[in-house]
């Protein structure tokens, strides 16, 4: 038994010992100081050295996208770096193509500031805003899809354009330690700039989807950032093909209902695809908007129904869909939301049925 204590208080001891040498070298070794970092060659920013690019600039309140909260998973957080920034990382290497490499784009979640830094960034970066909102109501429309309504205080607005999207940050909560951002596309139109409404839905062990369903509840407050995102409702007279599965509803959602405030009668047909009928949502909004859009038309399916959904509509994945009831789209657009995979698998359809691919706008869900 005296062995086993011995043992224990000597790998305690052990430990205590590495976490203090590392406390000394992040505050000596890793000691940078203070750094500029000069953004597209007219605003400089003085930082302290030592953090992820993403993380300096945040701190400065210019906030780049990020999906997967700084953790090297999205590709959404790249810069052009002109000047410091050291070598390419491995991490970075499959978000990053050789073209891009060349013209020194980067991670910004994993590029550090250990010296002074020239970077480009578009510059409609420095119109996104952080935004605490409160929670006017948060309601179920699926057993894992949460309905978020953030309404701003009074004399505050927010401007985006319908399809993009936003940040919110789940702050640290009891299971989870760190403060993190995610990303999810506005479901509410721009015409009303007030608020902004939510599709959330829960990912198992999702830090962010955890907090909002388990730990979020009306009234509380909660920091969006934002607007972000190049997928947006284009302005033509070209017929419209949306398609969506899950919370990929959101942005197709925010385009519907700002083409009916703007009373836009272009021709679209959302093909929309779940698993099951519990996994349907907004139904009664979407055969609304069909009532209000005349050229507006639904084509919902099941890939899965079962007998206790008594389903009697279309049986099939949205990619059947689209072969079925899609002709000539020579001169349509294309707007697909969802799963990286549903995206993939139906841009080659667009394509074969005559889609130009420079119509075809998406937006995948990470």
């Amino acid at each position: 038994m005296s062995t086993i204590v011995t043992t224990v208080l000597t790998i305690s001891g052990i430990t205590g010992l590495l976490a203090l040498l590392l406390s000394v070298a992040n505050k000596t070794i890793a000691n940078y100081g203070e750094k500029k970092i000069l953004i597209n060659g007219s605003k400089e920013l003085v930082v302290e050295g030592g953090d992820t690019l993403l993380s300096a600039l945040i701190d400065q309140k210019v906030f780049i996208p990020s999906a997967c909260g700084g953790k090297g998973s999205c590709g959404y957080c790249k810069v052009t770096v002109t000047q410091g920034g050291g070598e390419i990382l491995a991490t970075e290497l499959g978000y990053v193509t050789p073209k891009e490499r060349e013209e020194g784009v980067r991670l910004s979640c994993q590029c550090k500031v250990r010296e002074d830094m020239q970077i480009q960034i578009p510059e409609e970066l420095f119109s996104v805003k952080q935004y605490d909102y409160h929670v006017a109501f948060i309601k179920d429309l699926t057993p894992t899809i949460k309905h978020l309504r953030l309404e701003l205080p009074e004399k505050e607005e927010i401007e985006f354009k319908a399809g993009q999207y936003v940040q919110i940050l789940a702050p640290k909560y009891k299971g989870s330690d760190e403060e993190v951002y995610r990303a999810y596309s506005i479901a509410s139109s721009p015409m009303d700039t007030k608020a902004v409404e939510l599709y959330i839905g829960y990912v198992k062990e999702g830090k962010a989807t955890t907090y909002v369903h388990n730990f979020l509840k009306e009234k509380m407050k909660l920091t969006v950032v934002g607007p972000y995102g190049d997928f947006f409702y284009q302005d033509s007279n070209r017929e419209m093909v949306m398609v969506a599965i899950g919370t990929g509803m959101a942005p197709i959602m925010s385009i519907l209902k700002y083409m009916r405030s703007n009373n836009i009668q272009r021709k679209v047909t959302f093909y929309f695809g779940a698993r099951t009928a519990e996994d349907l949502f907004e139904m009664d909004t979407l055969e609304q908007l069909q009532k209000d859009l005349p050229n507006f038309k639904l084509v919902t399916c099941l890939s899965k129904p079962t007998e206790k959904c008594n389903w009697s509509g279309e049986v099939g994945r949205v990619t059947d869909m689209l072969q079925k009831y899609l002709t000539d789209a020579s001169g349509a657009e294309a707007y697909l939301c969802g799963s990286p995979v549903m995206v993939d698998s139906v841009i080659p359809i667009l394509k074969d049925k005559g889609m130009p691919e420079e119509h075809i706008y998406y937006d995948k869900f990470e």
